[in-house]
């Protein structure tokens, strides 16, 4: 008898932890819904916060007045992937390239210390104006470094782009 006893708690004790889920309350809890109407583009616009980051206390900041022709500007790397063919592109800032059907533009440009070596960074804004895309939407949208890219990885299917330096900052 002890032996049909220790089975019958056993099953009674498998009963209870196998519906014991079936009893607890389903509720999904969310937060507020977006209206995608009220979004504001991201696009062509500066942002006080860019400024903001700039000034930091690991960005040297310095602010010169400098002839037209010794504008800032930044170097970047470009690279077809399917002709394996790199190019030089450089960008001076608030201006627009165009490196096949990409359109490169640098809103800001500056030099970093971290870890007792220099650094470059960039606020990079870059479309595809090819005929299938939306000429409105970024494919890149977002600070990169020169000694880190893959820290916010430009993702196109042909084309690269790496950025080297930043000259007269």
């Amino acid at each position: 008898m002890k032996l049909g006893n220790s089975t019958f708690v056993l099953s009674i004790f498998l009963l209870f932890f196998c519906c014991l889920p079936s009893l607890a309350e389903d509720k999904i809890l969310s937060g507020p819904l977006i209206n995608l109407n009220e979004l504001k583009p991201s696009f062509e616009e500066t942002d006080n916060s860019i400024d903001d980051v700039i000034k930091n206390d690991s960005i040297k900041n310095k602010k010169k007045i400098l002839p037209k022709n010794n504008l800032s500007n930044a170097k970047l790397i470009g690279l077809d992937k399917i002709t394996a063919k790199t190019s030089e592109i450089i960008i001076n800032l608030g201006e627009t390239k165009k490196f096949g059907p990409l359109e490169i533009k640098v809103l800001r440009c500056g030099k970093i210390i971290s870890e007792n070596k220099n650094d470059s960074v960039a606020y990079l804004q870059v479309k595809d104006v090819s005929e299938n895309e939306n000429e409105k939407v970024f494919i890149f949208n977002g600070w990169t470094f020169s000694s880190d890219p893959t820290i916010a990885p430009f993702d196109h299917a042909i084309y690269d782009l790496q950025l080297v330096n930043c000259n007269n900052v």
